[in-house]
């Protein structure tokens, strides 16, 4: 087998890291990732991440969703995102987006406080390294779920992730609404859902 000039690797090397904030898809040569292996799978229970068997799923119609089936990061666990029962705060991230990584104490703390409310799933974007995702979330405490799109299968559906981080808001009803990322404290969530969901949340525990 004849071995690729050093100078073609560092170029596919690149093209295989040119995802982040921009949302650019990887290329379809370098795009199989495997998002549960045995040591992902070992990374994320070891951090506390839940797997993706606690997101409450719809038991009938479908949310205004894509019917597309998302493997669980660091777990064998596919979800469709249709059938995603709201009310939920689905953040699209990734590892090597600055303001994803800035805003996760944020979304972990509307978890703590208010998941028992409107619940929070993660998705891992465009994210060809799973294991600096998990680790990612690991250090910033995070232990609500993610599904992972690595290779970008979302973008050929009608829902448009256009930069991240970026929010879709799913009602009870199913419908949805998307809004930008970026936000700094756990008050600018608590507005988003109270914009887009219409939802005044009750006083997390120890706040009554």
């Amino acid at each position: 087998m004849r071995r690729l000039p050093a100078a073609l690797g560092v170029l596919l090397a690149a093209a295989v890291l040119l995802t982040g904030c921009d949302g650019g898809r990887p290329a379809a040569l370098a795009c199989k990732v495997d998002v549960d292996t045995p040591d992902l799978v070992a990374d994320r229970e070891a951090a506390g991440i839940a797997s993706c068997t606690a997101i409450p799923l719809r038991e009938s119609g479908s949310a205004d969703l894509p019917d597309v089936d998302l493997p669980c990061l660091g777990a064998d666990a596919p979800v469709s995102l249709s059938s995603l029962q709201g009310p939920a705060l689905v953040n699209f991230w990734a590892s090597n987006c600055g303001p994803c990584r800035e805003e996760l104490p944020a979304l972990q703390e509307f978890h703590e406080r208010y998941g028992d409310q409107v619940s929070v799933l993660g998705v891992d974007y465009l994210e060809t390294y799973p294991g600096a995702a998990i680790d990612l979330a690991r250090r910033s405490g995070v232990t609500y779920p993610s599904l992972a799109d690595a290779c970008g299968d979302l973008a050929d559906t009608d829902l448009r992730i256009l930069g991240l981080p970026q929010f879709v808001l799913v009602a009870e009803d199913g419908s949805i609404a998307q809004s930008a990322g970026g936000v700094e404290s756990v008050e600018e969530v608590v507005a988003l859902v109270r914009t887009h969901l219409d939802i005044e949340l009750e006083p997390a525990k120890g706040e009554r």
